[in-house]
């Protein structure tokens, strides 16, 4: 969107540059820059549109936190981004978003180095904005968190968050935390019961 910005504000100061004087005839140069204002100016508004509808289309998306270093090691201990997979499939099953956070040493536990959001969401196939690492250093739990209270969700966790309890109180309501399990490469998510169930 910033390009389309900058050329409408360029070319509506290219047409005052050319403006003729009262009474004086219009140059070529005011002609072209009244043209490229004019493109300039749909080409804003298209991506003023554009930009619209993928908000609209992200407010609409019911997303789902989950917590990756958490969930890479649900079947037999082990991290392995089979088992992320796995989670993410089930979580998507039933229509969820997911965004998974990781801590930084994440891609050391999953292969033997760093890996920062870029490496992990195309090892996942999933777009880039939807996967997060902690900064090194920094936990990623009240990321998590944090993220969860922002998008009013639920975290896919076997983690209880005890020590972030006091600062995230929702940790204690039924069905923030989802757990689960994966046994032989399926994963099994305890969602919580509709009401009409």
């Amino acid at each position: 969107m910033l390009i389309p910005i900058l050329l409408c504000l360029t070319s509506f100061a290219a047409m005052a540059a050319f403006l003729p004087p009262p009474g004086g005839q219009s140059g070529l140069g005011f002609l072209a820059a009244t043209v490229a204002a004019f493109v300039s100016l749909l080409w804003l508004l298209r991506a003023a549109l554009v930009a619209r509808r993928v908000r609209a289309a992200q407010r609409a998306r019911v997303w789902v936190v989950i917590d990756g270093s958490n969930v890479m090691h649900w079947e037999d201990g082990r991290p392995s981004l089979a088992t992320v997979s796995a989670v993410l499939g089930e979580v998507q099953r039933v229509g969820l978003t997911p965004l998974l956070w990781f801590d930084a040493n994440a891609g050391y536990e999953l292969a033997g180095r760093y890996m920062n959001e870029t490496a992990l969401s195309r090892a996942l196939g999933l777009a880039r904005e939807q996967v997060r690492v902690a900064p090194k250093g920094t936990p990623a739990d009240p990321l998590i968190l944090r993220d969860a209270v922002a998008l009013q969700t639920g975290v896919v966790t076997n983690d209880r968050y005890r020590d972030w309890a006091t600062s995230y109180p929702s940790v204690a309501e039924p069905g923030v935390l989802l757990r689960g399990r994966v046994t032989g490469g399926a994963a099994q998510i305890d969602w919580p019961k509709h009401p009409s169930t």
